[in-house]
């Protein structure tokens, strides 16, 4: 047998086998590379989102995720907050705030004033004051607005609903959001300015984001999006009154319109209260904080006798929120934002040369929201 030595291995691999390895290099780096881009481009534009003007950091940062497809993680962070607290059944509200209201009939210091006709209760019987207006906001010609409070339905007994009448006098203006719609353009700031303070009666929350209202926003011959024939449109005109109504219906464009604020479709059209609020409610009447029926809802209407009524607050179904607004005398009504980060009204009482603000009810966000800079648009609603 002739022993032979073992092949001498070679000091280094062939070119065929350095190949690879260069290319699962530079592959490396590559993936890398980007993801080091990606986190910087994104902790950037986080950090920028983060730092824009207003008091809803919460907000800003949910916004953000939804807008850098997120949206799912958000939408499960959400089903568990609602689902750790959800609308109550059942129950009795706060008797201390419907005080005011329990004599049934004007305080000695306003018993000359007019007060607007009662609110039925959706629940039988009525509480004592429920539903009976009280002056919010007073001028010598009379109140300007006026609020007053039922419970939503006969499920969510424990809650407040809050409807504030605001006379048809008032002159109404709708502000731009400095990120939706934007302020290019706009013939208002986003936010009340020290001197619109004054004159200032009433503030409250627009809609949804334009590109999910169905709708489009105009202000002084700048529209954003598109006015859609058929949506719910709030509309103010060049005297400064307001109404709500069906654009290419019962209301249009013309010389005299000056801002329009749609969104969605009508909830009351001709004093009818619309049947499909309980249809594909979250496609329909927009995506709620864990999906649930029962959330935090505004609205907006407008009476026979051309003044408005706003409705708000918490555990409102669509189908509520649009009884309420029929109740309180609204012949033509739409939704505005929903869920608890964007509802809020305030109205502003006089007693000095600075205006205190006071909640319609006991919303998330502060009572300065609409005195500094905001994302989203809303309205302000002023002395004649």
């Amino acid at each position: 047998m002739v022993l032979t030595s073992p092949p001498a291995r070679p000091t280094s691999r062939p070119k065929a086998y350095r190949r690879p390895r260069r290319r699962v290099f530079w592959v490396r780096r590559t993936l890398v590379a980007a993801l080091v881009l990606l986190v910087v481009v994104t902790s950037w534009s986080l950090y920028g989102a983060l730092r824009g003007p207003g008091d809803d950091t919460p907000t800003k940062l949910a916004e953000w995720a939804r807008d850098h497809g997120l949206g799912p993680v958000v939408t499960v962070s959400e089903e568990i907050q609602y689902k750790l607290d959800p609308p109550v059944t059942g129950g009795t509200p706060d008797s201390s705030v419907l005080a005011a209201g329990a004599h049934e009939a004007p305080t000695t210091r306003f018993e000359q004033v007019s007060l607007q006709t009662r609110v039925a209760s959706p629940v039988s019987p009525a509480l004592p004051g429920e539903g009976v207006y009280v002056p919010a906001v007073m001028t010598p010609s009379g109140p300007l607005v006026q609020v007053t409070y039922v419970r939503p339905d006969a499920v969510h007994t424990s809650y407040l609903t809050g409807v504030a009448w605001m006379s048809h006098r008032m002159r109404f203006v709708l502000h731009p959001g400095y990120e939706d719609p934007g302020t290019g353009g706009m013939s208002q700031p986003d936010a009340v300015t020290h001197a619109q303070l004054r004159g200032l009666a009433a503030t409250f929350n627009g809609g949804f984001k334009l590109k999910d209202s169905g709708g489009g926003y105009y202000d002084h011959g700048t529209t954003i999006g598109t006015l859609t024939a058929g949506a719910a449109s709030f509309v103010v005109y060049r005297d400064g009154h307001a109404t709500v109504g069906t654009w290419g219906g019962d209301v249009s464009m013309t010389s005299d319109v000056v801002y329009v604020r749609q969104n969605l479709k009508p909830l009351i059209q001709g004093g009818v209260i619309a049947s499909n609020l309980d249809s594909d409610v979250q496609g329909t009447w927009g995506v709620t904080v864990g999906g649930g029926l029962a959330v935090w809802r505004s609205g907006i209407g407008v009476t026979a006798a051309g003044d408005l009524v706003y409705v708000g607050g918490n555990a409102l179904t669509v189908s509520a929120l649009a009884d309420v607004l029929h109740r309180a005398g609204a012949v033509t009504a739409m939704q505005l934002d929903i869920n608890t980060a964007w509802v809020s009204y305030m109205y502003y009482t006089h007693p000095t040369s600075t205006p205190v603000p006071h909640k319609l009810v006991p919303f998330q966000r502060s009572l300065a929201r609409y005195l500094s800079p905001v994302s989203r648009d809303f309205v302000a609603a002023y002395l004649p």
